[in-house]
């Protein structure tokens, strides 16, 4: 891909109109827009793109979602869904209330352009910069200037939906494939737990909570899967699945059993 340096567009028409109609009062990303611009410009990441090939999605775009994304907790999934269907993020971007936004895969690509050029830290000097500008920040005072908490937040967001997606999967193709033998033994609260798509409720705020629903997933996918693979009445239509030997293959690649504990492995996989 490459980047084409072109000057970020104004707010269209309809959008601010809307917007404003309905956050008459304001709101926290309206105002950020207002007040501080759009902190990043394409120049900033001319770096991070060869210099031909296929034009990419606006990388000051995808600095500020990711932005917006770390301060509400949102996977990839869920932020790019915001960009889609949410007024403010329309407005902060600069983008018509029609546009489709992108797939939720390019942030991740996105996020690994900044990690291998080294290059997390602008993201939040940039916005630091313009704080103190603002009369927001006093220079000279203690902020934190490590970016990489806030990589290592999201990606640890988007791993958490990657195991409950691939549960909710799995439960999909043998609740269609063999319903009854589903209903006999799935315990009652997997219904709540699992009933709706991850993306559709926000993920614990709190670490300790996070890691919570981490270690409960992966225990129910261990049972699930003795389930499927060792229960000598499970139909054997059921092992083939391939979503079910997909999720087979993620919890190899996000779990380890440690005696009788189980861990999330950090950072397992991609």
């Amino acid at each position: 891909m490459s980047l084409q340096t072109r000057p970020i567009p104004p707010i269209p028409h309809l959008t601010a109109k809307v917007a404003r109609a309905a956050f008459r009062k304001g709101n926290v990303y309206m105002q950020m827009r207002d007040l501080l611009g759009t902190f990043f410009t394409n120049d900033q990441f001319t770096d991070l793109y060869p210099a031909d090939g296929q034009p990419a999605y606006a990388p000051w775009r995808l600095a500020l979602v990711s932005v917006m994304q770390f301060a509400e907790n949102l996977s990839d999934r869920q932020a790019a869904d915001a960009v889609r269907s949410r007024i403010d993020w329309k407005y902060a971007l600069s983008l018509e209330l029609t546009d489709e936004g992108f797939d939720f895969s390019v942030l991740s690509e996105f996020r690994q352009r900044l990690l291998e050029h080294e290059a997390g830290e602008r993201l939040l000097n940039t916005m630091l910069e313009q704080f103190v500008e603002a009369g927001l920040l006093n220079s000279g005072g203690k902020q934190r200037t490590d970016s990489t908490h806030v990589l290592a937040s999201v990606r640890e967001l988007n791993r958490l939906e990657l195991v409950g997606r691939s549960l909710q999967a799995a439960l999909d193709a043998i609740a269609e494939a063999a319903p009854d033998w589903l209903r006999s033994w799935v315990m009652p609260e997997w219904y709540r737990r699992y009933g709706q798509p991850l993306t559709e409720f926000r993920l614990p705020q709190k670490a300790s909570e996070r890691d919570a629903l981490a270690v409960t997933i992966g225990w129910d996918g261990i049972l699930l899967l003795e389930q499927v693979y060792l229960d000598p009445e499970t139909p054997l239509e059921l092992r083939h699945l391939e979503a079910v030997d997909i999720m087979r293959q993620i919890w190899l690649q996000q779990y380890v059993l440690i005696g009788v504990c189980l861990t999330n492995v950090p950072y397992a996989a991609n």
